[in-house]
Formats: structure tokens, sequence, C-alpha cells
């Protein structure tokens, strides 16, 4: 008997398209804001239903700065009243919150409701939501190799045995695995420095739904998506394929 297709273990999304759907209803921007945070929730809970163990989402990169300063204003007010009104849900439907990115650079507010949720949810095991918070990849990296750099100089690290799993213990993601399925909504077909060496081998869609209008659907049709690719890792299809296929 044929097994069931893999549901991807951690699913990363870039989410767009915010703004665009504003825009397009005649809204200021931050309606968009507002409705995407409903998806998060929704999609959240649509990916724990369908299997997957973790999903991480692209929430604010350090690139998101360069806004104007009362679009971001309110998207950490957005940010600190969902994680308020999250938390109790987070506990009694078991989904551990974990970040990524430079938190400390958040307004306290943000800072202290991420502090409690993390703290709060930190023994559950199930199901993992990652928010990617003043995230950029180059940023990881360049903290990553100094701190490299520095367990080299101090005898931590070997200086002659460089390798991938040395180096990703320095990274935000270092007690996280790499995401099999990287999801861009709104058409975009670019990674806006997100995960740049973790997604190395992931599985790409692109669909061009606006985040706010993103929908289960949307993710099964993902996740179907990824279901149908021949994942080889640098073999050949004869290695990953059973006998007879």
């Amino acid at each position: 008997m044929d097994s069931a297709p893999a549901v991807p273990a951690h699913v990363a999304i870039i989410m767009d398209g915010n703004g665009r759907w504003a825009t397009q209803r005649g809204l200021p921007r931050i309606e968009g804001h507002r409705r995407g945070v409903e998806t998060v929730r929704a999609v959240s809970r649509a990916a724990r239903d369908l299997g997957v163990r973790m999903l991480t989402l692209y929430a604010f990169s350090v690139e998101n700065w360069r806004r104007p300063a009362d679009e971001i204003g309110a998207l950490m007010g957005l940010l600190e009243h969902y994680l308020g009104r999250e938390l109790d849900n987070f506990r009694r439907e078991g989904i551990r919150l974990r970040t990524i990115g430079r938190t400390a650079d958040l307004p306290a507010g943000v800072q202290a409701r991420l502090r409690e949720a993390e703290a709060a949810t930190r023994h559950l095991t199930g199901y993992t939501l990652v928010l990617a918070l003043n995230y950029g990849s180059r940023t990881e990296v360049a903290e990553a190799a100094r701190a490299y750099a520095a367990a080299v100089a101090a005898g931590r690290e070997p200086a002659d045995a460089a390798s991938w799993e040395h180096f990703r213990r320095y990274l935000y993601t270092a007690d996280l695995p790499d995401p099999d399925l990287v999801i861009r909504t709104s058409g975009e077909t670019r990674l806006s420095n997100f995960l740049l060496l973790q997604a190395a081998y992931a599985e790409f869609h692109f669909t061009p739904v606006l985040w706010p209008d993103f929908s289960r659907a949307d993710l099964e049709a993902a996740i179907a998506d990824y279901q149908r690719r021949e994942r080889r890792f640098g073999r050949t299809s004869a290695q990953v394929q059973p006998a007879g296929v």
C-alpha cells in the first residue's frame, strides 16, 4: 500500500500584500495589516490541524523600519495587541511561541508581551509558532559570523574545522529545524532577506493571493504542491525512489 505524501514539518511564510489589499479597497494601509493579523490566527491553526509541526511567519523585517513612522507605530500596536489577546489561546491549544530576530530593538511593550508569551509556552512541544521580528538574514549571518569568530579566538571552536554544523549554532535558528516549504503571498517571487541559509534546500511556493485573503484552502494547495516535489538533497531520483516506483 502506498504511504500518504509527507506533510512538511516546518513551513515558513513571507506574508505579503496587506497594504495592497487595503489600497484595492480604498482603505488605509493599516486596515490591511489588521486583516492580516486575523489571517495569522486562522492560518496558524490550519497549519497545525494539517499536521505541520512548526510555522515561521515573516512578521517584520529589519528593512521595514524604512516605512512611515505612523505605519510602524500602528504595526507595533497591532503586534502587542495580538500577543496579549492570543496568550490564553496559545496555552489552551498547546502552541509554543518563539521569536527570531533583533527583538531587543522593538518597543518595550512588545518586548514585554513576547517575554511573557515565550515563558508561558516554553514547555509546550506539539506545535511551534515562530515570529520573525526585526529579522533580516544578512544581519543574522553577520552577527553569527562575528560570534563564531570570537568563539574561534577564545578556543571554543576549532580554527581548522569550520563547517555548517558548527556555524549554524550561532544563527538565531540554532535550535530550530530548517524549513521544508517556503510560501510567499501576493505574487512576488523573491525571498526578501528571509532565511537565506536555512532555506537552502526548501521547496518554494509562490501564490498571487494577498496575505489577508490567504486561507486554509490556499495553504492546502501549497502543501499539495510541495507533496508533488521530489526532494533529492543532491542524490539521484533512483536513490530517493523506492524500488518499483
